[in-house]
């Protein structure tokens, strides 16, 4: 719920679609980023002045999650496995769910992702495990 008409991370849930629609049990998120990624170029005509282009080239992120079950563990070992095998991998899709200070709820996917086991973990005794997920995604496409 947002505080004073500011977004909070309790806004947010995510959520991972494997590619045969099932969904991926990360664990408790603790911390999600993304950002756009873009290249540009400056055209400089002998005219004068200064053109601008953008191109946009998908989008990038983390996950930083709490271990509460073998199921990543699990995932990237039969990415892996695929991967010896000669078996291409298939993206997956990453849904974002916001509830906005105004109450709407904002909805966005992000298609044709990789996931990337960035930490497998600490396990340390006492302490619970941290892990951490890295995403490339194509788009970002708003559904709500």
């Amino acid at each position: 719920m947002s505080q004073a008409g500011y977004s909070l991370g309790k806004d947010v849930t995510l959520v991972i679609i494997k590619p045969d629609g099932s969904v991926l049990n990360i664990g408790k998120v603790t911390k999600f980023s993304s950002k756009q990624d873009d290249s540009t170029q400056k055209i400089k005509p002998l005219t004068g002045g200064t053109d601008h282009l953008r191109f946009f080239e998908g989008w990038n992120g983390s996950f930083d999650v709490e271990r509460q079950g073998p199921d990543l563990d699990q995932y990237f070992a039969q990415l892996e496995s695929n991967f010896y095998a000669g078996i291409q991998e298939l993206p997956v899709t990453l849904q974002q769910t916001i509830v906005e200070p105004s109450g709407a709820v904002s909805q966005y996917q992000y298609v044709d992702a990789i996931l990337q086991y960035a930490d497998a973990g600490d396990w340390a005794a006492d302490k619970s495990v941290s892990q951490k997920l890295n995403f490339m995604a194509a788009r970002r496409i708003q559904q709500a």
